[in-house]
C-alpha cells in the first residue's frame, strides 16, 4: 500500500509516510527470520524446556483404552486389507533371536535421543546458518504430533486383544520402551500415533545426508530411519501406518520452516557471520 495523503489549506496533497513503529516491526521480523549464529546457552536452555513440555502433555493426554484399542483394530484391520500386516511375522521372527532383539529393546531405548542430540550438537558446530531453521522442523514436527496423540489414542500391537505379539522388553527383561514394566505408569501406552521414533530419525537421516561430506556417513544418514522403522516394528512398539503419521508430521515440519525462512534448511548458508555491535560514536572535537 502506498503512503495515505492529506490535503493542505493550499488544496494540495502532501504524502503522509507510514509511521516509524510500522517500519520497526517489519526490520523485527525480517531479523527473526533472517539465519543467525545460535547462542549456546540458550538453545541448552530451549532443548531441555521444550523436551520437558512434550513429554508433559504427551503424557497428560487421556489414556483413552477403549478408544485406543478399537483403533488398533481398525488399523490392523487396514493394513490386512492393505497386505502389509506382516507386523507379526516380524517380531515373531525377530524375537527368537534372544542377541538381536535384545540389541532393538536397547537401540528403540536409546538411539532415539543420543541420535537426535548428537545431530542437534552437529549443527550447532559445523552448520550455525542452518541450524535454527532445521531445529524448528523437528519442534513443529513434534509439536503436530502432541495433536495427533490428542485426536487418535492408539493402542500399541503388544496391547492389542486378541493378538499373538511378544512384548519383547516385558519377556528379555529390558528397559527398552517407556510404556512396559515398572515405567509403564510413567508414560502413556496409548500415544503411539504417530511414531516419533520414525520422525526424528528420519530428521536425523535425512539431514545427514543432506549435509554431510563423507559418502558413508551418508549412506548411514540414510540407513538410520530404515532400521528404527524394523526395530519399532520387531519390538512390537508400532504398526507401519504409524510410521507413516511419523513422515507426515515430518512433512509438516518442513512446511513450517519453509514458510518462515523462505527456504528449505539445507539451502541456507553454513555459515552466519557474528553479531556485530554498533560502535559507540567518538566525542566530535571542539
Amino acid at each position: 500500500m502506498g503512503d495515505a495523503t492529506v490535503t493542505t489549506l493550499e488544496g494540495r496533497e502532501e504524502a503522509v509516510p507510514h509511521p516509524v513503529a510500522d517500519r520497526s516491526d517489519r526490520g523485527l521480523l525480517r531479523r527473526l527470520r533472517t539465519p543467525r549464529r545460535p547462542r549456546l546457552w540458550f538453545e541448552i536452555l530451549l532443548i531441555a524446556v521444550s523436551y520437558w513440555t512434550y513429554s508433559l502433555i504427551r503424557n497428560a493426554v487421556p489414556e483413552q483404552r477403549a478408544e485406543a484399542l478399537r483403533n488398533a483394530d481398525w488399523i490392523w484391520r487396514v493394513e490386512h486389507d492393505l497386505g502389509i500386516a506382516v507386523e507379526e511375522s516380524v517380531n515373531h521372527a525377530v524375537n527368537s533371536v534372544t542377541w538381536l532383539i535384545v540389541g532393538m529393546n536397547y537401540y528403540y531405548a536409546t538411539l532415539h535421543f543420543v541420535v537426535t542430540l548428537g545431530v542437534l550438537v552437529w549443527l550447532f558446530r559445523y552448520h550455525p546458518g542452518r541450524y535454527a531453521a532445521t531445529r524448528m522442523v523437528l519442534f513443529a514436527t513434534t509439536g503436530v504430533a502432541l495433536v495427533g496423540y490428542y485426536l487418535y489414542p492408539l493402542a500399541p500391537p503388544r496391547l492389542m486383544n486378541g493378538g499373538d505379539f511378544v512384548d519383547t522388553v516385558m519377556v528379555h527383561q529390558t528397559w527398552g520402551s517407556m510404556a512396559s514394566g515398572d515405567l509403564k505408569n510413567m508414560s502413556n501406552q496409548y500415544a503411539a500415533m504417530p511414531s516419533m521414533h520414525i520422525g526424528w530419525s528420519l530428521w536425523c537421516g535425512l539431514t545427514i545426508f543432506a549435509l554431510a561430506s563423507v559418502p558413508w556417513v551418508r549412506v548411514l544418514g540414510l540407513l538410520y530411519p530404515t532400521v528404527t522403522l524394523v526395530v519399532i516394528v520387531a519390538t512390537a512398539n508400532h504398526f507401519w501406518l504409524d510410521a507413516v503419521g511419523g513422515i507426515l508430521c515430518l512433512a509438516f515440519g518442513f512446511t513450517v520452516a519453509r514458510l518462515w525462512y523462505g527456504a528449505l534448511p539445507y539451502r541456507l548458508p553454513q555459515l552466519v557471520p557474528p553479531v556485530s555491535r554498533p560502535r559507540p560514536r567518538s566525542a566530535s572535537p571542539r
